[in-house]
């Protein structure tokens, strides 16, 4: 049986993976969480063999979250399941020590897939995936500016790229005003730009934010 923990703050999208999981009666949910606060008080009450995280809470995100765990928790085998796409997050999620990464828009066949690779001790991407995953060994040169940000960083600027002013960014993420301003200080400086707009001009070059929203 292999235990099976749920970290999403969607009520209803916990639910419906809830139903999912459980129509395989070799696995069992035995926890849910909303925040990554939560999932490592739960983690530290309750053995689980496999976590399900989202990248997108309140809070401590899911990456800063996975951070903490693999610290701690090395064996603990996580699966980013994200809205995000794989150019934004993934390569980051599994450097930080996740075991794979999907997105919610694929099919649960995949979702699946994924759980049973993982379990066995496997790693689970996308064949798009393990191919920039190789191109990301040849090396540094060539390689984006925003590499260099922070988990956090990379984060606020893909929310000032998607049109959220610095106190939108500090109500989602449960930050200080003036603690988002910092990060922007810092990314415009790393990346060596001026203003928003031409954060966001590199967002979309890049493809770091998903403009059919």
């Amino acid at each position: 049986m292999t235990k099976i923990m749920i970290a999403d703050d969607h009520a209803i999208f916990r639910h419906g993976l809830r139903q999912i999981l459980e129509e395989n009666p070799d696995l069992s949910v035995i926890g849910e969480a909303s925040s990554g606060q939560e999932v490592l008080d739960q983690v530290w009450k309750q053995e689980c063999d496999l976590l399900l995280l989202d990248i997108s809470m309140p809070g401590m995100n899911g990456l800063e979250t996975l951070k903490q765990l693999k610290t701690h928790k090395p064996k603990l085998k996580v699966l980013v399941l994200s809205m995000y796409p794989e150019e934004q997050y993934a390569i980051r999620a599994l450097k930080a020590g996740a075991s794979g990464y999907i997105t919610k828009a694929s099919a649960s066949e995949e979702l699946m897939e994924a759980i049973r690779k993982i379990s066995l001790g496997g790693k689970y991407v996308s064949a798009s995936l393990a191919e920039r995953l190789l191109l990301d060994l040849e090396g540094d040169a060539d390689r984006p500016v925003h590499e260099a940000l922070s988990n956090r960083e990379y984060q606020v600027l893909c929310m000032i790229a998607s049109g959220k002013t610095v106190s939108d960014i500090a109500e989602d993420l449960c930050l200080s005003v003036k603690t988002v301003s910092t990060h922007r200080v810092r990314i415009l400086e790393k990346m060596k730009m001026k203003n928003n707009a031409e954060l966001t001009n590199y967002a979309i070059k890049h493809k770091l934010i998903d403009l059919t929203d």
